[in-house]
């Protein structure tokens, strides 16, 4: 079987620590260049797993590498106000892309993003992993079988402790930053794919502490979404609470649910 050829996009801390080690355990894709504006980390990962250094280059020199090392698909893992561009890019060098969630800042861009890649020909998928775990395939099927009844109420937590500086609150919420961005889409794709429909209205609150680290983006958010069949479904997210990942699904004749914490 013919291995797929990755370029990997962007290595901060998720390429490096989820992303960047799986192709240590696959036997259908193989790590054939890295891309980023970072000399130091080019050479750090180059020699790490076992690349060439001339299969390294800038984000300037994207469509080269793409071209000289015969690239197949990308993996994206640049910030999120980012990856609309990238895909763009790598979609007119015709190359399939990965892309790290979410898919971009705005339904624009998202569009542009489809656009892309069908004008193209490449395919264009999230790196959404949950889609593909058995616990969450099997929290879907519960429902599915008719156990918990008709669904009414799904509530969900998503909260963490996020330190001064990081990415994640240092970019506004226009350029992709802030916890809805990177936490609650966890709880909205779990709504959707648990009531397997699309919500119809949405209203939502953020607020925060007056802590410092939340000068660009909100602590929390919390969210209310309307459903067909007067579902509901509600969650908050955060980034300066304990540490908490949680969800429930009720319906009239049942409950599931499922919680990690720390």
């Amino acid at each position: 079987m013919k291995k797929i050829r990755y370029a990997v996009v962007g290595v901060g801390h998720i390429t490096q620590n989820a992303l960047l080690p799986g192709f240590k355990n696959t036997k259908n894709s193989e790590l054939v260049a890295i891309v980023t504006g970072d000399a130091a980390k080019r050479k750090e990962i180059a020699r790490a797993y076992h690349l060439d250094p001339k299969s390294t280059y800038s984000y300037d020199e994207l469509e080269t590498c793409l071209r000289a090392e015969k690239v197949d698909a990308v993996y994206l893992g640049v910030p999120n106000h980012l990856h609309c561009a990238y895909t763009v890019r790598a979609a007119k060098a015709g190359v399939h892309v990965l892309c790290e969630k979410p898919m971009a800042a705005t339904v624009k861009e998202c569009r542009t993003m489809i656009d892309a890649s069908k004008d193209a020909g490449t395919r264009l998928m999230i790196a959404y992993r949950l889609h593909f775990e058995e616990a969450n395939l099997e929290a879907i099927r519960i429902p599915t079988k008719g156990e918990l009844g008709d669904l009414r109420i799904f509530t969900s937590v998503f909260s963490q402790q996020v330190a001064e500086g990081n990415i994640r609150i240092t970019e506004p919420e226009s350029r992709g930053g802030g916890n809805i961005y990177d936490m609650g889409v966890y709880c909205i794709n779990a709504a959707r794919y648990l009531f397997r429909d699309e919500p119809t209205e949405v209203c939502a609150v953020s607020v925060s502490s007056g802590d410092p680290r939340f000068r660009k983006v909100p602590e929390m958010t919390s969210v209310t979404l309307r459903f067909p069949f007067d579902r509901v479904a509600t969650f908050v997210s955060s980034f300066g609470a304990q540490s908490t990942s949680e969800y429930s699904l009720i319906g009239d004749k049942g409950r599931s649910e499922e919680h990690t914490s720390e």
